[in-house]
């Protein structure tokens, strides 16, 4: 019982380092592109590792936290990035809940992430971005000062795009290859 307990929290926190570091090193390289109303955020591709493990959900989670953490002090966000700490850390969460309970249907499983993420940050980012001084559709010149709906459903849209593409493009193809070569144990058939 002992060993299983250790080897739990052995994954989930090997879980939690590969989505924070991938996390930040999608900041420093893609600038941009982690955070914001419109995401690539490419460590998402790691949850499918939900439908492989419940390990995966808790170490999703803490690492959404440390790599939300981290921007908040890196991007000096203040009291405004603990918003996405923790909103942004539930989306996280729910998302992989919904893959260990559909791991049986991983495409249906995969939609966990996509829609978790596609309603919850939208809900908290224009709040975010307007005390940040961002007022407008990013790559546009439309204003959205003010006007949390069309934002928020903006948000959802791009968002949506987003996490839909890193997960089918990138995590898919990863829960494949997982499977394919074996990480996942077969259970066992019990003995008599």
């Amino acid at each position: 019982m002992r060993n299983k307990r250790t080897s739990y929290v052995a994954q989930a926190g090997m879980i939690a380092a590969v989505y924070a570091a991938a996390t930040l090193i999608t900041m420093f390289l893609l600038q941009g592109l982690a955070w914001g109303p419109v995401q690539f955020r490419i460590s998402e591709a790691v949850t499918v590792l939900a439908v492989l493990t419940p390990a995966a959900v808790p170490g999703l989670t803490i690492g959404c936290i440390i790599a939300n953490l981290v921007s908040l002090a890196i991007n000096g966000t203040g009291a405004l990035g603990l918003l996405d700490v923790v909103f942004g850390s539930l989306a996280t969460c729910v998302g992989a809940l919904w893959c260990w309970k559909f791991r049986s249907r991983p495409k249906i499983a995969l939609l966990g992430p996509v829609l978790a993420n596609a309603l919850i940050v939208p809900a908290y980012l224009p709040i975010l971005l307007q005390g940040l001084g961002f007022y407008t559709i990013p790559f546009t010149d439309v204003s959205l000062d003010g006007a949390y709906l069309p934002m928020y459903l903006f948000g959802v849209l791009a968002t949506g795009i987003g996490q839909a593409l890193v997960i089918y493009v990138l995590g898919l193809p990863l829960l494949t290859a997982l499977k394919r070569f074996g990480v996942v144990d077969k259970p066992q058939p019990k003995s008599v």
